[in-house]
């Protein structure tokens, strides 16, 4: 009868560390909101701050036209990289088509990364349209622009101001709320 207890208590003591320390993370993550951007300066003085050119790149157009970054200088751009078979990519891009129809001024370059293996223009294309989205989509089929910004992980996103200088990068899945910080960042 003894031995049955001590199973009972060591089964209790086992569901309260286990409940404790589900809420302690559960409170922990919710005072921490992941923001992975970062800025992208050259500090000259105290007072000035001056941003690296962006990498210029060509990739194809959704017609399959060559289209360069430096073609859409004048504008702000939003750069982010992505893939088909990227969980996190898929997850992040509704925000970016929402963050689209809301900065008109502001220029997206969605660029899938379609090295013909791994990912595809037809499976790039396929997805984008049963999705639904609205937002310019690229196709880097020869890893030129995956080269330029060193990416070697998606989703990656970059911040290029009008005078196509790189301000702000972010490797991994951001939020909205992230999205719309880097977006003022270029823009104000």
């Amino acid at each position: 009868m003894k031995q049955w207890i001590k199973w009972i208590l060591l089964a209790v003591m086992l569901a309260v560390v286990i409940v404790g320390a589900t809420l302690l993370y559960n409170k922990l993550s919710s005072d921490h909101k992941a923001d992975n951007l970062a800025g992208n300066t050259s500090s000259s003085s105290e007072n000035s701050t001056e941003y690296d050119p962006a990498p210029d790149f060509t990739v194809l157009d959704y017609d399959g036209k060559e289209v360069k970054l430096s073609d859409f200088y004048g504008k702000p751009v939003v750069i982010n990289f992505w893939a088909t078979w990227c969980y996190y990519c898929k997850e992040e891009m509704p925000d970016f088509n929402d963050a689209y129809k809301k900065y008109p001024e502001v220029k997206f370059m969605m660029i899938d990364a379609a090295d013909g293996y791994q990912e595809t223009v037809e499976s790039g294309k396929k997805y984008v349209e049963e999705q639904g989205f609205e937002f310019d989509v690229y196709f880097d089929t020869k890893m030129e622009a995956v080269n330029a910004y060193y990416v070697s992980g998606f989703p990656a996103t970059f911040f290029i101001d009008k005078d196509g200088n790189l301000v702000a990068g972010a490797n991994g899945m951001i939020d909205f709320e992230t999205l719309e910080k880097g977006i003022k960042m270029i823009t104000e």
